[in-house]
């Protein structure tokens, strides 16, 4: 049995994407705080190569070794906030930049012949670099594959080819990247390429290869000449959900990309570039780089892992692990005073009173709200499993009358919701405001009766409602309508609406009325929707009541602020000339507030006011917009934010 040597850190924090040099002497890994380190094995010694300075969510540093263990590349943010590729050379102890920084570029890979870093590059990434700015949305990324072409004596991989006749060979100068990994003696004998970087000119020899530009990610390189890499698959249907990615290999050689797989959350390529595990859900499978992937069901991996759990171990670690979180990850280092070291020794003597997982989720909110930090979640963890009760619900309110149950209600959902879904509306169903609910599939429904234990189990299936006029059967007619789970949209949906018409009314049409329930994608989605539909009306009202948050809203607060430069002349219909630019309202504004809105629904309304847009109406937010992010999950699963 080998023996265990342990090597401390100099800075004790959570340690991120680990990397091996190919002759298992060195190892590089991040930080928390975005620190790339190297360590020597031998000595046990660590040293901080470099820091990205930008705190983004996306830990995209990626450092990689060079086939002969020389080289690091590694990504890191520029001024900009663009992404720039990064090479630290071990001998030297020296660090270049390689890329420009006119693209936004990320992934390196070298190439296992060592003639070549791969990377992916975008040249659109522009508002993409303000990630929590609402203006960074519907702005889709694409980027391209390129090849970095290390030593200026090396020939381009893409000669030019004759455009007269398909069968002349390519030039007698240019080479040809073999397919295999590394170089081999006349013996066969394996050796290990040697890495020349010459910097010098390296922007003229960067080539941009035949890869139509769409969104990848991920890059790892296989054999020489032969790279793997991701694509995002765009969300699909209402629900907004994806499938996982496509796997692209792109041989050098063939000069294109193929797909390799479909359905893929995570992939990875052996050290020596022949062998490729990738996830997709709960399946592991394994394939050949050079071969084409394994039908369904081959290639699957068993990893089913089993093992026995003592909560109060588990309490006690995720316990320290928790507070560890608060510490390492707060947007600032003082922890807003709190003595951290004795808050953790005041609360962790409880640890020995909790009795199951909710007991334990309660002490960790008390800990983290120490902090006294707008953003502090506790959720998650080993719960046991409980059967859903799955009541359905039929969008609409109730009176008791006569002892039945009487229509008072009935939710429609309004116009243009694809995503609402109104049991009790819709053609030839017939039921009315006043109508009588006299039984569910049959079985009569007395005034007295708990409405919701007759739809226990129903939501999402068929049922059958019996509807009268009159509190009797006589005339009754029968209905096979399909409950919902849940009503929250429909009257959210109805309440919006109401209060968009009593504007309308009470203004004689010349207000809009908006409602903005969060500033992450919904509400973005739903003030696009609302605030140019209205784009010809003299003023507007924005309600940010209970808003969510999400985003900063700064694409809400600059349509808020847009003005018109000139009017476009209109010879048709009634001649009324159009503004350029033509989307927006021109007119006084006003925003709603109350203290239940919070997060980005506290930013919105200050921006409001910093820039002069109109008055604020209401009760002072929930100030709750600093937090922190990016925390590792606890060991159940859980996590403390």
């Amino acid at each position: 049995m080998c023996a265990t040597r342990v090597i401390t850190l100099p800075d004790p924090s959570f340690y991120y994407t680990p990397a091996w040099s190919p002759d298992g002497t060195k190892l590089t890994f991040t930080d928390t705080h975005l620190n790339l380190w190297l360590l020597d094995v031998a000595s046990g010694r660590a040293q901080r190569l470099d820091t990205d300075q930008y705190m983004v969510p996306e830990r995209s540093m990626d450092p990689v070794w060079s086939p002969d263990s020389r080289y690091i590349a590694y990504v890191k943010r520029l001024p900009t906030q663009l992404r720039a590729i990064w090479v630290y050379d071990v001998t030297t102890q020296r660090t270049r930049q390689l890329t420009d920084g006119l693209s936004d570029a990320m992934s390196p890979a070298w190439d296992a012949s060592g003639k070549y870093l791969w990377f992916l590059a975008s040249t659109n990434f522009a508002l993409r670099t303000g990630w929590l700015d609402m203006t960074s949305y519907d702005r889709p990324v694409t980027r391209a594959l390129y090849l970095a072409v290390l030593s200026a004596s090396e020939s381009s991989p893409l000669p030019l080819e004759s455009d007269e006749d398909p069968g002349l060979s390519r030039p007698a100068s240019a080479s040809t990247p073999s397919t295999g990994g590394a170089a081999r003696t006349a013996t066969g004998a394996s050796t290990t390429p040697t890495v020349t970087i010459d910097f010098d000119g390296l922007a003229d020899r960067i080539l941009s290869l035949d890869v139509t530009p769409r969104d990848y990610s991920a890059l790892q390189a296989g054999p020489s000449g032969t790279v793997f890499f991701l694509e995002a698959v765009p969300a699909s249907g209402v629900s907004g959900g994806g499938g996982g990615a496509t796997l692209h290999r792109y041989v050098l050689k063939d000069r294109r990309a193929a797909p390799y797989t479909t359905g893929v959350q995570q992939y990875t390529v052996s050290m020596d570039g022949k062998k490729l595990l990738w996830r997709s859900g709960t399946t592991l499978t394994l394939g050949d780089t050079d071969r084409p992937a394994p039908s369904a069901g081959a290639g699957r991996v068993a990893a089913t892992l089993r093992a026995q759990v003592d909560p109060r171990a588990e309490y006690r670690q995720m316990f320290t692990e928790g507070w560890r979180n608060q510490r390492e990850y707060l947007y600032v280092p003082n922890l807003h005073g709190a003595d951290y070291e004795k808050t953790k020794a005041m609360y962790a003597p409880l640890l020995e009173h909790v009795a199951h997982r909710a007991d334990f989720t309660y002490l960790l909110d008390m800990l983290g709200a120490e902090i006294a930090v707008g953003h502090s979640y506790v959720s998650g963890g080993d719960f046991p499993e409980v059967p859903s009760s799955n009541v359905g619900l039929l969008g609409a309110d109730w009176r008791i009358e006569n002892d039945r149950y009487r229509l008072a209600r009935r939710y429609t959902g309004e116009s243009w919701n694809p995503e609402l879904r109104a049991p009790l509306a819709g053609p030839g169903l017939d039921v009315r405001e006043g109508d009588y609910l006299l039984a569910i599939d049959g079985v009569e429904l007395r005034g007295t009766d708990n409405i919701h234990r007759a739809l226990e189990g129903t939501a999402n299936r068929q049922v059958v409602l019996t509807f009268s006029r009159t509190p009797t059967f006589e005339g009754a007619r029968r209905v096979t309508v399909v409950p919902i789970a849940n009503e929250g949209g429909l009257r959210t949906r109805a309440w919006v609406e109401g209060n968009r018409r009593l504007v309308d009314s009470l203004s004689k049409g010349t207000l809009a009325y908006v409602y903005v329930p969060n500033t992450g994608q919904p509400g973005y989605t739903s003030f696009n929707r609302y605030f140019f539909a209205q784009q010809d009306r003299q003023g507007v009202i924005i309600d940010e009541r209970w808003n969510g948050g999400g985003s900063a809203a700064d694409y809400i607060i600059e349509v808020l602020q847009r003005d018109f430069d000139g009017y476009f002349n209109n010879p048709v219909g009634d001649r009324t000339p159009f503004t350029s630019p033509t989307a927006g309202i021109w007119g006084p504004k006003v925003m709603i507030i109350n203290e239940m809105a919070g997060s980005g629904g506290d930013l919105m309304p200050y921006m409001f006011k910093r820039r002069k847009l109109g008055p604020l109406v209401g009760k002072r937010t929930w100030g709750g917009l600093v937090g922190t992010w990016d925390t590792p999950p606890l060991i159940d699963g859980g996590s403390m934010i």
